[in-house]
């Protein structure tokens, strides 16, 4: 295993609703990002994963609020912290957010320099604005933007383009942890492929040192990230390599989510698609047994009882269900 770069254990945060109810949409998630590699959200919406991408970054704004676990970035625990001091020397610097629709985070008033200008100096009240220029011009010319995209305003730029320019900005610092809320969303495909460029191009310069990417979209995850981690209800049900999430889920969730989808991969391609019946459970009073035990064709009496607990796979793979690996894919196989 290579130098752990974010280290999250039993993080638990909620939303408290105006009628004073507890939704916890982060349900004791525990992860672990080592540097140089990227790990995959995957999950469908309303699943906790944009609400864990806000949560890792222990900055919080109600109805988001902390209530327990430890989120650790290279040694440093941030969980806790006063909110004016993770804004000075944790976002940006340390840990950075692409959130979803990152192509209307963008003052159309406002140059991109200015953009640019504002997360320098609120990390650097010094830097003067020729220093700033070279180094905005060097990383955006890294990342194949042109210098004059920074006097353009964001009405200047299509689509694709203000998507690449929103991640520009958004690592200028060059942060140790990038997350990607559903970065290629709302793009056409060459759009989609420039940005999965643009995000491999960090990761091989070292501008950043690891990712977390979220999506809704197993294969995307597949040509991307080292290894997926699929969310249902808050909670973790499935964690191993890309490839093995993809071409071979474990859990009866991920393995309806890729039942549920096109995928072009050799290999996938033509399967016959399947839909997961149901609705995910109401988070504000969550079953007490397996979370997806009223969607799974697979359920047994038991899965209804106590919390389920993480079992470990071969491979290093984990998974939250009451059966054993070998129970699953005789199941599977069966098609019982």
């Amino acid at each position: 295993m290579g130098k752990v770069i974010l280290e999250v254990k039993e993080l638990t945060t909620k939303y408290i609703t105006r009628f004073r109810e507890d939704v916890y949409a982060v349900d004791h998630v525990s992860l672990k990002v080592e540097e140089g590699k990227s790990l995959g959200i995957a999950g469908e919406s309303g699943c906790g994963k944009s609400t864990l991408a806000l949560s890792l970054m222990g900055y919080y704004f109600p109805p988001l609020y902390y209530t327990s676990g430890d989120i650790i970035i290279d040694g440093r625990n941030i969980s806790g912290m006063d909110p004016d001091d993770v804004r000075r020397s944790i976002l940006g610097k340390e840990i950075a957010y692409i959130p979803q629709a990152a192509m209307n985070a963008l003052n159309p008033t406002q140059k991109v320099i200015h953009f640019v200008e504002d997360v320098i100096q609120a990390h650097n009240p010094k830097a003067t604005k020729k220093e700033i220029y070279e180094l905005a011009r060097e990383r955006f010319h890294v990342l194949g933007l042109p210098e004059e995209v920074l006097h353009k305003y964001p009405v200047e730029l299509s689509g694709g383009m203000k998507q690449r320019t929103v991640i520009a900005v958004s690592v200028i610092l060059g942060p140790k942890v990038l997350i990607a809320d559903e970065p290629s969303s709302a793009l056409d495909v060459t759009s989609q492929k420039m940005v999965i460029k643009m995000l491999r191009g960090l990761m091989e310069s070292g501008m950043i040192k690891s990712m977390i990417f979220i999506t809704h979209e197993l294969p995307l995850l597949y040509n991307v990230t080292d290894h997926i981690m699929v969310m249902y209800a808050g909670q973790i049900v499935e964690h191993g390599a890309a490839q093995e999430a993809v071409f071979d889920p474990l859990h009866p969730y991920a393995k309806g989510l890729m039942g549920s989808i096109i995928v072009p991969e050799e290999g996938l391609r033509g399967h016959k698609l399947t839909a997961i019946p149901g609705v995910p459970p109401n988070l504000k009073k969550p079953p007490s047994g397996c979370r997806f035990a009223e969607r799974c064709k697979y359920v047994k009496p038991e899965c209804k009882g106590a919390a389920v607990a993480i079992r470990e796979a071969s491979n290093g793979r984990t998974y939250r269900c009451i059966f054993t690996e070998s129970e699953l894919r005789e199941t599977y196989q069966n098609g019982a």
